[in-house]
């Protein structure tokens, strides 16, 4: 494609043709079976697989969507903008245990980031064989690296403000290049009666391995090129085509060799419609015998191996690399119960809906990224009358065996009785396998270990059980006061639960009941459930529910709903591994509410460390703002103070390294020590020298940064130290804000003799100071300076405050310049926030 055309195109098309290419180029480059790109959303931080090739996308449903903040490597590879190497399955496990349990195949796999100056579009990714260490891929990393920046510069000129490059639908799949090309060789003819010659195309000279100077063109002689033996059949099958009497096609013929070729023919009347055994066609024939068309094939070894895997007693069939049957021998269409125009270039799972289960999914996963064979059971299920077919009508079972290929996966398929008889808890002598569980417990356990609140086992479950299961809403309910209250929801019409909020455990509710009962409900259908609850509240939907109890340990903790779009049935083997899994959760929910108190205490704890209240000045207003980290419930040593000092008023910030109950304990030892030195009314060098003498001889083992600025209220003139800490900002009465060069010395705590150098500045009425802590404006993967300039920003914009006396709107600016942390679900660190103006004089 020119680039004229190209721009030519719309921006979609355009987009979709550079990722599909990147993709196809990234699985040939980097020596892989299959590929793909993931690129940003409309969604911050969320993921979406744009383009897969070599894989069916149905069966990877699950990686759709991924959020950049999950321990996968696209999104370290996004998030961190780094290259990811996984040589193997072990080093997989060793370093992203959540992603290899989701798929413990062996397989390696690349990860490159594409990227345009500063701008991160998504990832690029190869899934490859094995090696054993990841030297052994460097290159294809390189090369796969090259691409990535290639694509990223693409699309940066497909990026504009209006509309930025992102990507919202489902993944395109697309078919690889082949590994090598097609076996099989065609050529075209024409045979005119009335001369007797024959004409060919370059495809037909070639397969008959005789050049056009040499072909005479006589009938005679091209039949006897296209197979010795048969020429007299072929002069026939012309002679009856060309007068509207096709025999039976193809023809198969063979070689002196013993190679199998086909011969396909059209007839000259079937533009006219008209046939001999065809009561409805014209009375008669046109005039005279017509030009026969016709096809030459050598179908190479893959149409012998089919040919022979036609008359095999098991049955055999062919899937290429996106789930798409190629081939099915006729005791495989009878085993399915499918005939072979339904099964031919269709899904496996739509041809065969009752084989679209996660346990043959799982399998089908295995066979696409790993090298060994996979063999698995799967229960038929029973027969009825409107199947093709006629076998018996119980539900029995078959056992499959699916081979991997470069381009296409063969599977075998014969009757077994039970499994129990085939599949003992050992592989058996015939190699049989014992069937996977509908979904691996592993799964969700290790996802469960990374969530410490109840919201986040929530999302957890939400996001690892649900898809398994086909599932679309979502309620968890825990116990508390013998009462059920809803901890999370999702999918559910809004306001439907309402009514269900604070239910005793009285009630005749199933939400109740498999609490009470420790048993857990499945119901088919809705009306399955109203027959069995009658008067009980129903949504809209038609699907199935199931109510599953969270016991841990013999406690009570709540209990779960899994909401599905459509009627279905549970086999024992899924209501088995719903209930383990209900009891993972419960231990995971139980585990969260100890955290939750646990941590309450820690806050109640850090907030008695903090000031009640701010000393006050009648000529200065102070505003101070704590918020606490959220992901993790030690303390922190964050602190902020406002101190009376001689006839003026110190202002103090300062953040201790690390977290726990050390820390805190510094924080409070240094919080007394600076407010004793700045009640005497020492200057700010002396404040500092010996808060930093104090933590030397206490020697916790920590440091820590300060600001100390004192401000002659009067006057405006302020002095200010600084050991460490980031630089205040200062907002004028006009608007205009910068951040304050303050000289400064080292940290507390790592040398005695260090000198903290006092800088004079001046406030003027109306103007702001803002002291603060790096977790306001310190992000992981950005830069310290950019969060500092926003906030900058942010102080520039928030207005100046009231300054006649006893106004208090700085309280409003400490207010809008911690709304976002304030909304932030995961705050990594703690943030501190001090805030200080001058009155006019009254």
């Amino acid at each position: 494609m020119t680039g004229s055309s190209q721009d030519a195109q719309p921006k979609p098309a355009r987009l979709a043709a550079l990722l599909i290419d990147a993709s196809m180029e990234a699985v040939s480059t980097a020596g892989g079976h299959a590929g793909g790109v993931y690129l940003r959303s409309s969604t911050p931080g969320l993921l979406r697989l744009a383009v897969l090739a070599g894989l069916p996308g149905p069966l990877f449903r699950p990686w759709w969507r991924l959020h950049a903040d999950r321990p996968f490597p696209v999104a370290d590879a996004h998030r961190l903008g780094v290259q990811v190497v996984l040589p193997n399955a072990t080093e997989t496990m060793r370093r992203y245990p959540q992603f290899a349990a989701g798929l413990p195949f062996q397989f390696g796999s690349l990860y490159v980031p594409v990227v345009a100056g500063s701008d991160l579009y998504g990832v690029l990714t190869v899934l490859r064989p094995s090696v054993q260490d990841a030297a052994e891929v460097l290159p294809e990393r390189d090369r796969l690296a090259r691409l990535g920046q290639d694509l990223g510069a693409a699309l940066r000129n497909l990026d504009d403000q209006a509309a930025p490059v992102a990507w919202d639908d489902e993944p395109l799949c697309v078919r690889p290049p082949a590994p090598r090309p097609p076996l099989a060789r065609i050529g075209r003819f024409v045979w005119t009666p009335e001369t007797g010659l024959v004409t060919g195309d370059e495809g037909l000279h070639t397969l008959l391995g005789v050049p056009p100077t040499e072909f005479t063109g006589a009938v005679e002689a091209f039949a006897d090129a296209v197979a010795p033996s048969e020429a007299n059949r072929i002069l026939l099958a012309l002679r009856d085509t060309a007068v509207g009497r096709p025999p039976t096609l193809p023809l198969y013929l063979r070689t002196t060799d013993g190679e199998l070729r086909l011969m396909d023919l059209w007839s000259p009347y079937e533009a006219t419609g008209w046939h001999p055994n065809d009561p409805a066609a014209p009375a008669a024939p046109p005039p005279g015998p017509g030009p026969v068309r016709g096809i030459v094939l050598d179908p190479g070894l893959h149409a012998t191996a089919d040919a022979a895997a036609d008359l095999l007693p098991d049955g055999v069939f062919c899937l290429d690399r996106e789930g798409l049957i190629v081939y099915a021998n006729p005791r495989a269409a009878q085993l399915l119960r499918r005939p072979p125009t339904e099964l031919l270039g269709r899904a496996l799972w739509d041809a065969v809906p009752w084989l679209g289960r996660p346990d043959v999914e799982d399998h089908l996963r295995g066979a696409l990224l790993s090298p060994d064979p996979v063999h698995f059971h799967v229960e038929r299920p029973a027969a009825n009358a409107a199947e093709p077919v006629s076998l018996p009508s119980e539900g029995d079972w078959l056992a499959l065996a699916v081979h991997p290929g470069p381009d296409r996966l063969t599977c075998t398929v014969r009757p077994a009785s039970r499994v129990a008889d085939t599949a003992p808890a050992e592989t058996p002598a015939d190699g049989l396998a014992t069937p996977a569980p509908v979904y691996r417990p592993i799964v969700l356990a290790i996802a469960l270990t990374e969530a410490v609140t109840a919201r986040q086992v929530s999302a957890v479950v939400m996001r690892e059980l649900l898809p398994a299961f086909g599932g679309r809403r979502l309620a968890i309910y825990l116990l508390q006061d013998r009462h059920l209250w809803l901890a999370w929801e999702s999918g559910f019409p809004p306001g439907f639960l309402a009514p269900f909020e604070g239910v005793g455990l009285d009630e005749r509710l199933p939400g109740v009941e498999t609490l009470t009962t420790g048993r857990p409900l499945f119901f088919d259908s809705m009306q399955q459930l109203a027959a069995a609850y009658p008067g009980i509240q129903l949504d809209a939907s038609e699907g199935a529910r199931a109510f599953l109890p969270l016991i841990a340990s013999g406690r009570s903790v709540g209990s779960c709903i899994l909401g599905f779009d459509r009627a279905r049935s549970f086999s024992g083997e899924e209501r088995t591994v719903l209930t383990a899994l209900a009891g993972l959760i419960a231990h995971a929910m139980e585990k969260a509410q100890r955290y939750e108190n646990e941590a309450a205490l820690a806050r109640g704890l850090q907030q008695a460390l903090l000031p009640r209240r701010l000393s006050s000045h009648p000529q200065v207003e102070t505003a101070g703002r704590y918020l606490p980290g959220t992901q993790g419930m030690d303390v922190g040593g964050d602190w902020y103070d406002v101190v009376e000092s001689g006839d003026g008023i110190a202002l103090v910030i300062g953040d201790v390294q690390g977290h726990g109950v050390q820390a805190a304990a510094t924080m409070g030892q240094l919080r007394t020590a600076v407010r004793a030195f700045a009640l005497s009314d020492r200057p700010p060098d002396e404040v500092m020298s010996g808060t930093n003498h104090l933590l030397m001889d206490l020697d916790p083992g920590l440091f820590a940064s300060c600001c100390y600025i004192r401000l002659d209220p009067a006057t405006g003139v302020a002095l200010a130290a600084r050991a460490g800490h980031l630089p205040p900002l200062l907002r004028q009465a006009d608007g205009r804000t910068h951040a304050l060069d303050l000289a400064g010395g080292v940290v507390l705590g790592v040398d005695g003799r260090a000198r903290y150098p006092v800088t004079e500045l001046r406030m003027e009425p109306g103007a702001i100071l803002a002291l603060y802590t790096d977790g306001l404006v310190e992000k992981p993967g950005d830069d310290i300076d950019d969060g500092i300039s926003a906030l900058r920003v942010a102080l520039a914009r928030a207005g100046a405050p009231a300054v006649r006396p006893g106004g208090r709107a700085l309280a409003g600016v400490a207010d809008r310049l911690t709304t976002t942390a304030r909304h932030a679900v995961d705050r990594p660190d703690d943030i501190a926030l001090l805030l200080a103006t001058r009155r006019t004089a009254r």
